[in-house]
């Protein structure tokens, strides 16, 4: 699966359904490449089209079931990993990370409202 496709996923996972425009804008690419992914992924069986119930003219992408395992699973996946790694730390680089982690938490959100764009 291509880094963008997963950070879809992921932005799916995060926000909900979201429209294609939204989608390219926040992974940054044109919207004719998202359309294109979006349709690989919808056969794929990790996302699905839906209308969106306030605006009839409107496309949603939403995660399915198999998507958001998907996301969960390539998470924790995530989570081992830098658990083995920490574990390899000596104690003062433990606690060094422990003292960066209110600036990583921060540095996140502000990441993550960059994804996310101006909500609507």
């Amino acid at each position: 699966m291509s880094l963008t496709s997963a950070a879809t996923l992921a932005t799916l996972d995060r926000t909900g359904p979201r429209r294609i425009t939204d989608l390219a804008a926040v992974e940054g690419v044109t919207q004719p490449a998202m359309t294109t992914l979006v349709r690989v992924m919808e056969e794929s069986g990790l996302v699905e089209r839906r209308g969106d119930a306030s605006d009839k003219r409107v496309t949603l992408v939403c995660l399915t079931e198999a998507g958001a395992s998907y996301v969960r699973t390539r998470r924790q996946a995530g989570v081992h990993a830098y658990e083995r790694l920490i574990g390899e730390l000596t104690g003062d680089e433990v606690e060094a990370l422990v003292a960066a982690l209110p600036a990583l938490t921060h540095l996140a959100q502000l990441e993550s409202q960059d994804r996310e764009g101006p909500k609507q």
